[in-house]
């Protein structure tokens, strides 16, 4: 009869036996994971290397912007009347800012009506802006140099009063809802007739004044219609006005109150008048916004050098390493960081080539270190410079064009340009002189489509008084037309000799004006006008052809630059830096994709990993069939040695009895 636990009739301890063998058995898989958990702890620590080098990237990113180490301050003496604030582009000065009169806003006031909600009429508002002088209200036709394009004020904007709206409260917020740059409002005078609608422009400037033209009922073209030279219905209680003020004694006329066009770099906040005690206003460097910022270059080099030498130390002492301890990625990204830091930036005619020129060194112990006094020195002599050590600049020699940008890779140096083809803005050119006379219905719409926008303009009926009207009246409808703002479309019309020309606000091929139809277009340019779309700029840089786009060229390694104007041909250069900041934020950027070394040794670990997970497996059932075997052969043992022990148990009790016969 067969022995139903292992070792108890052979008195074997058969399952300790076979978990000894099998613990010695084990000790293959033993050795797997310690190896995994050597892998796992290397994966962790690249994961450390793969976050601080993230925040290094970010760091060095934000510093790639030559604006983080360019700045000036501006002070007022008298902030409370004028107030100042200064990019890096202001020289450094002293400005005495004396204010006569500050910019204001039109308001006009409409007589009383006795309730807010009852019904005046419907119709519509039709809102001009432009400047009034001696009852003649006039609409600046805007500029157009050839280089730069501004329209005039904001367009003429239509204010539909509908059944709902046709109460002083529903015209009230008709116009607020249209947001056509007027805001109005409704105040209670307490007197017999107290709800008086107030309208003010949303902009400051003399050319900011309204005209309302009113079409529909009658009640609402005598309450609100407001035109300079046929009637004016509403009252004004504020002018709109520039604002008068001198710089240094040389008198200086603006729109707004906040002024960024009089002194180069520097935005002028103009508060109260200040005749007899002008303001002082001192532009100096603003050297702690470029030392703050070297300070925070140095910080995050540091922090990422730690990051790696802590993970790949050896301490001597306990004769114990890193996790990383001589692992050649680590070495590879050490090394190369270090590289980056010998490579001289500065540009062509720098007198900053390397950090070491502003203060920035490495230490002893492999930290990076900045010697502010002799940071505020190189400010001092050389502020424009140091801005390329840290940032990609480009600066053109000539004055109308631009650096844009460069892409990752561009080497510092100097790129020669030459122009063959100036960018040109599309156009539409009548072909005979306009007609001056516009009848409602008959020929006054327009339809037109600018840079691919589609709309259809209708203009005001009455005889114009030359052809410069009626340039201003096409090109404020076109202008204030809705599908216009949204796109961000303009144009500019213009008259030669009573003949209209409408020019695109942009540049380039995808410019064009299309005069499409209307029962005006005869009228407005004759039955032949002439489309001339506009054209991208062409020319070479650094002696290779380049690719336009509007106004910009760019080169095939990525550097692009704005050609606004001048002439075709040799257009001097462009003087390129890399910096510091933009090297080490690409190398960063490099080693965090893809194919970047962490991702690469990442990578080679996790399949070591996962070749250990295989053998794991493959062990693991090769230990299954080995207990099995073994299990196998001690059962067969513990039956002999149970078998064995009974025959001995009988042949004694037969040879005890035998004595006893």
């Amino acid at each position: 009869m067969a022995i139903a636990s292992p070792g108890v009739g052979s008195k074997l301890d058969v399952n300790g036996i076979v978990t000894q063998l099998m613990n010695i058995e084990r000790r293959p898989l033993t050795q797997l994971d310690s190896r995994e958990a050597s892998f796992q702890a290397k994966l962790s620590a690249f994961g450390s290397i793969r976050s601080a080098l993230s925040q290094f990237q970010s760091t060095m990113s934000g510093l790639s912007l030559g604006s983080r180490f360019e700045g000036a301050l501006a002070t007022s003496s008298d902030a409370a009347s004028v107030s100042a604030g200064a990019t890096a582009r202001a020289p450094a000065g002293s400005y005495t800012i004396e204010v006569s009169a500050l910019a204001q806003s039109q308001r006009l006031v409409a007589s009383g009506q006795a309730s807010a909600t009852a019904t005046i009429g419907t119709g519509t508002l039709t809102f001009d802006f432009g400047t009034i002088s001696g009852g003649v209200f006039d609409v600046p036709s805007g500029k157009y140099t050839g280089a730069s394009f501004s329209s005039a004020g904001s367009g003429v904007r239509t204010v539909t009063i509908d059944a709902g709206s046709s109460s002083l409260a529903g015209i009230r917020d008709a116009i607020n809802a249209a947001g056509i740059g007027v805001t109005a409002s409704i105040v209670n005078d307490g007197g017999s007739s107290p709800f008086r609608l107030v309208l003010s422009s949303d902009r400051t400037g003399a050319a900011s004044a309204m005209k309302i033209s009113v079409g529909g009922d009658a009640m609402l073209g005598s309450l609100l219609g407001q035109d300079p030279a046929a009637g004016q219905n509403l009252v004004q209680t504020a002018a709109a006005r520039n604002a008068d003020f001198t710089i240094n004694g040389i008198a200086v006329t603006k729109a707004s109150n906040v002024v960024s066009d009089a002194l180069e770099g520097v935005t002028l906040t103009l508060s109260k008048t200040n005749v007899g005690a002008p303001a002082t206003v001192s532009v100096a460097r603003d050297t702690a916004r470029a030392v703050s910022a070297a300070e925070a270059f140095v910080k995050a080099y540091n922090d990422l050098n730690k990051t790696l030498e802590d993970l790949s130390a050896y301490n001597a002492e306990t004769r114990t390493g890193a996790v990383l301890n001589g692992d050649p990625g680590v070495r590879a990204l050490q090394n190369q960081l270090r590289a980056l830091f010998g490579q001289a930036v500065g540009g062509p005619g720098s007198n900053l080539r390397s950090l070491s020129d502003i203060g920035i060194a490495f230490q002893r112990d492999g930290t990076l270190a900045l010697d502010t006094t002799r940071m505020n020195r190189a400010m001092a002599s050389n502020p424009g410079q140091v801005a390329g050590l840290f940032a990609p600049v480009g600066k053109a020699s000539d004055t109308q064009v631009e650096f844009v940008s460069a892409r990752s890779g561009v080497p510092a140096g100097t790129y020669a340009l030459d122009v063959t083809q100036l960018a040109t803005r599309g156009s539409a050119n009548g072909s005979a002189a306009a007609g001056l006379a516009v009848t409602a219905g008959v020929d006054d719409t327009l339809d037109i489509s600018v840079d691919g926008t589609a709309i259809s303009v209708t203009l005001g009926a009455g005889t114009y008084p030359d052809a410069a009207a009626l340039a201003a009246e096409l090109q404020g409808r076109i202008n204030g037309a809705s599908a216009m703002v949204a796109a961000g479309r303009g144009v500019l019309v213009t008259e030669s000799g009573g003949v209209l020309s409408v020019t695109s606000s942009s540049h380039g091929n995808a410019s064009k004006v299309v005069l499409s139809g209307g029962n005006a277009l005869g009228s407005l340019f004759g039955a032949s006008p002439v489309q001339a779309d506009g054209s991208d700029v062409a020319g070479l840089i650094d002696g290779v052809a380049a690719t336009g786009n509007g106004q910009t060229l760019s080169s095939a390694a990525g550097l692009s630059m704005r050609v606004q104007g001048g002439s075709t041909g040799p257009r001097g250069s462009v003087d390129y830096t890399v910096g510091y900041a933009s090297l080490l934020s690409g190398f960063a950027s490099a080693q965090l994709g893809a194919d970047g070394a962490v991702a690469g040794r990442t990578q080679g670990i996790s399949r070591s990993v996962s070749v250990i997970a295989d053998q794991r497996t493959s062990l693991q059932r090769r230990l299954e069939d080995v207990e099995k075997r073994y299990r196998a052969q001690f059962s067969s043992l513990d039956t002999l040695i149970s078998n064995l022990s009974q025959t001995s148990d009988f042949l004694t009790q037969q040879l005890a009895a035998l004595n006893r016969q």
